[in-house]
């Protein structure tokens, strides 16, 4: 049998601790979430010699610890909670705690063959302003639909002020980001392509970089899969199911869709046309707009692994 000197540690990750495991070993290890605990914690995979370290996504709480163990010169991978239950169910492991999904995890990586780069630095800064920037969206949203539905006089002047305040800022903030993005040359040209769709403005252009930095890299498939917009088979011997998107990056599905209504309607000719086909073929419309996003991400997979902006004569069918 062929050996592997691939030693392998879980992290389970809480607000306030950090569970650790190392797989094959059936000792346990606690550390605070904080940085004297991370250190603590990067000592101890020093001295076990581990060479790939698996840490679970929990809202945020393993955003200090995995960059540091990157900073380290770690192997890190971070897992998203449906693979860790994936392979508990696979494990036939019933029981939970956060050990036992410590060395879960442990077990998970060790099975891994290669690890993916890790990310590019500047983007989790950028992220978090757009993050920002959706939930002001977010706000004047609900308050647009708390103005419809309210007929006290002064509660709608106080919703109307709200409305303008949040469009304010979130105007500003978006200035700011795109400033931000300026710093980098190579992340504006990528911006500048991708705004180069007709169809595509500033601000879904900044969501598309910052958010899927794999556009440029990955065939039209994969962009399709990472956005959340590829129809996934469902067929079994003689049966032939239904095809349906799932998965994905959520926040980003929702920037390109509120970019592909007007431009089906308005903006992009490819967009219009595809839309009036599939009508024609008595497609719905969610249906229709599902295909019109995944277009939209396939034009900016295709502007950035070209390098030369959208022309609607050479644009992929």
């Amino acid at each position: 049998m062929t050996q592997t000197t691939t030693i392998a540690a879980g992290i389970d990750t809480a607000k306030h601790k950090l569970d650790v495991a190392i797989d094959g070993c059936p000792q346990r290890w606690t550390f605070a979430n904080d940085g004297d605990g991370i250190a603590e914690l990067i000592r101890l995979m020093c001295r076990r010699k581990v060479t790939r370290i698996g840490i679970e996504a929990t809202g945020g709480y393993e955003r200090e610890a995995l960059t540091r163990l990157r900073r380290a010169d770690f192997a890190v991978v971070l897992l998203q909670p449906i693979q860790v239950r994936a392979f508990a169910t696979f494990q036939l492991c019933r029981a939970k705690s956060d050990s036992i999904d410590a060395a879960l995890i442990a077990a998970c990586v060790a099975y891994r063959e290669s690890v993916r780069q890790p990310p590019d630095p500047r983007l989790q800064p950028l992220c978090d302003r757009l993050t920002f920037i959706e939930q002001i969206e977010e706000d004047i949203a609900r308050n647009k639909v708390r103005l419809e539905h309210a007929h006290n006089a002064d509660q709608r002047r106080l919703l109307k002020a709200d409305i303008d305040r949040l469009t304010k800022r979130r105007t500003t903030m978006i200035a700011k980001l795109s400033a931000a993005v300026d710093r980098h040359h190579d992340l504006a040209q990528r911006r500048d392509l991708v705004a180069s769709i007709a169809g595509i403005g500033p601000r879904t252009a900044l969501a598309m970089i910052i958010r899927m930095p794999e556009l440029g890299h990955v065939s039209r498939e994969q962009a399709a899969c990472l956005a959340g917009v590829a129809p996934f088979v469902h067929d079994s011997g003689k049966r032939k199911g239904e095809r349906h998107i799932a998965g994905g990056r959520g926040r980003l599905r929702k920037s390109v869709y509120s970019a592909a209504l007007p431009a089906a309607f308005f903006h992009n000719p490819q967009l219009k046309a595809l839309y009036q086909r599939m009508k024609t073929a008595g497609k719905p419309h969610k249906v229709i707009m599902t295909a019109c996003v995944r277009k939209l991400v396939i034009f900016a997979n295709t502007v950035l692994a070209r390098g030369t902006p959208w022309n609607h004569a050479s644009a992929p069918a």
